[in-house]
């Protein structure tokens, strides 16, 4: 028996990889305290992608809409998130498998940085308000708010959120270039 193979999805002609989204989620990843956040937040069912859009945003004092391109979310979908599961079901320990692990985890980071390619073109066009705020980390929490999954958080999250988004603010003012 043979399963139907997918379509290949219908991506934008040129994208921009190295753009200033990339480049503001490399430098949060630089903090091992902000990726442990981040990773945590995906395990309760937040995309990370969301929350670094909603974070650049919100460093840029624009408000996010929480509404995103529908290729980005099938991109998550299809490709970042079935990378992600492949390299999660190999052992991390496992010596023999090791290579076919890593190589996973270097394809898993390529269509992550995909993925913000084509947030970035979405959170350009569909993300025009600035915020009224001038305090960076409220600007962050406010956009995280629209980042989050359906449910409301949780108290213990709200804490966990506050935390993050004051990390998030301090990457803009460390050494990420917010704009250009």
């Amino acid at each position: 028996m043979t399963a139907c193979q997918p379509e290949p999805l219908n991506l934008p002609v040129t994208m921009e990889p190295d753009n200033p989204l990339w480049r503001y989620a490399l430098a949060c990843w630089r903090n091992p305290g902000l990726a442990q956040g981040c990773l945590e937040l995906q395990k309760q069912g937040w995309s990370v992608t969301r929350i670094l859009c909603a974070a650049w945003l919100g460093v840029n004092g624009r408000v996010f809409t929480g509404i995103e391109d529908a290729k980005v979310t099938e991109w998550r979908d299809r490709v970042t998130g079935s990378i992600r599961s492949a390299r999660k079901s190999i052992p991390r320990h496992h010596e023999d498998c090791r290579q076919l692990r890593e190589a996973l985890a270097s394809a898993e980071l390529q269509a992550e940085q995909t993925e913000l390619a084509l947030a970035w073109q979405s959170i350009m066009t569909l993300n025009p308000e600035t915020g009224t705020m001038q305090d960076t980390t409220a600007a962050i929490l406010q956009n995280l708010d629209a980042a989050a999954p359906a449910r409301t958080p949780e108290p213990d999250q709200m804490n966990q959120l506050h935390t993050l988004a004051a990390q998030l603010a301090d990457t803009a003012r460390g050494d990420s270039q917010p704009c250009s």
